[in-house]
């Protein structure tokens, strides 16, 4: 069978397409032959090798797979050949392993699908269980009706602003084009904010008629993070869940106080808080599996590309461009 894998860790190139030995389940374990893999940014982290659960090289850098139970090891109940699942690296005992024809993994880590899910939509849903638990579990003082998502038109961004439109909020997204404009609010949005013409700040205020966000959503960080600050509404948080532009110079703590009229909470969330707390993260997947499953969310595929095209994915999600998740099939 093909798989991914990286000897030494660098740009797209890194990345090779080789034949290995299709793996057999052994006790306990379920072989699945993949219809989608996700793409994302933790897999490109395992191709440069900076990531901070990085698996040992070689490295098959894939973390999602969805596709159809092959084979069943000894012992195995509950589920059955031919059957719809989807495994995440997140329930595996390392990062990685799901480019591949086939997949061998734990019957435990597997998440049963329900027949009547698309397969592709199903290797988005780790962006929507990241989501799920950046708008449901981060213990939020109040309970927000409104929402600035930073970075509306990327692959959790799409997530967040779907989700947050079914828990009823109020989304205000940033985006950098008119493209990524439409797209924002086709998938929900009820405001845009151009981020690179316009003030994000003072636009939000406008647009919430004075009275700000109850929850600001940054993956970016950097510079712009403290400012954001002022966007929030009495008992806002700031919650920063990445730090792609690094970390902020400016004294946080200062900043804070310079709103004391508002109680801002900032929390800074990574998913990796799950790793040791299965149920916990498993309960995420599956609220997010039972919302596509009655088409409540739409996971959008910005683009499809081949196994063999791994390189031309990885460059596609680097150049920032994409308007939702990049899938690959075999």
């Amino acid at each position: 069978m093909r798989a991914i894998l990286v000897r030494q860790p660098g740009g797209p190139d890194a990345l090779e397409l080789v034949e290995v030995p299709v793996p057999a389940p052994g006790a306990g374990q379920v072989q699945i032959r993949a219809e989608a893999f996700g793409v994302g940014q933790p897999d490109v982290l395992i191709r440069r090798g900076v990531y901070k659960w990085m698996p040992p090289l070689p490295a098959n850098p894939g973390n999602d797979v969805a596709g159809r139970i092959s084979a069943l090891g000894s012992g195995v109940e509950g589920l059955r050949v031919g059957q719809k699942v989807l495994l995440s690296a997140r329930d595996l005992s390392q990062r990685g392993g799901c480019y591949a024809d086939y997949v061998v993994a734990p019957a435990d880590a597997v998440h049963a699908l329900p027949d009547n899910v698309d397969l592709q939509a199903a290797a988005c849903l780790s962006n929507y269980q990241v989501a799920y638990a950046l708008l449901h579990e981060c213990r939020h003082p109040r309970a927000p009706k409104s929402v600035l998502v930073i970075g509306a038109a990327g692959g959790v961004g799409t997530a967040l602003v779907q989700l947050a439109k079914l828990a009823q909020m109020t989304v205000i997204g940033t985006v950098s084009t008119e493209e990524k404009a439409a797209f924002a609010r086709r998938n929900g949005a009820d405001h845009v904010i151009f981020y690179r013409s316009e003030d994000v700040v003072a636009r939000t205020r406008e647009l919430t008629k004075g009275e700000g966000v109850g929850l600001v959503l940054d993956h970016v960080c950097g510079p712009e993070f403290t400012s954001y600050l002022g966007a929030l509404g009495k008992w806002g948080t700031l919650l920063s869940y990445n730090a792609f532009a690094g970390l902020p110079e400016e004294n946080l703590m200062a900043a804070m106080r310079n709103h004391l009229d508002i109680c801002p909470a900032v929390r800074c969330f990574s998913f990796h808080i799950y790793d040791h707390d299965r149920e916990g993260r498993r309960a995420l997947m599956r609220n997010v599996i039972e919302a596509l499953s009655r088409n409540a969310i739409k996971p959008a595929i910005s683009a499809t590309l081949k196994l063999d095209q791994v390189r031309q994915a990885h460059t596609l999600l680097e150049q920032g461009s994409a308007l939702g998740k990049i899938i690959m099939t075999p």
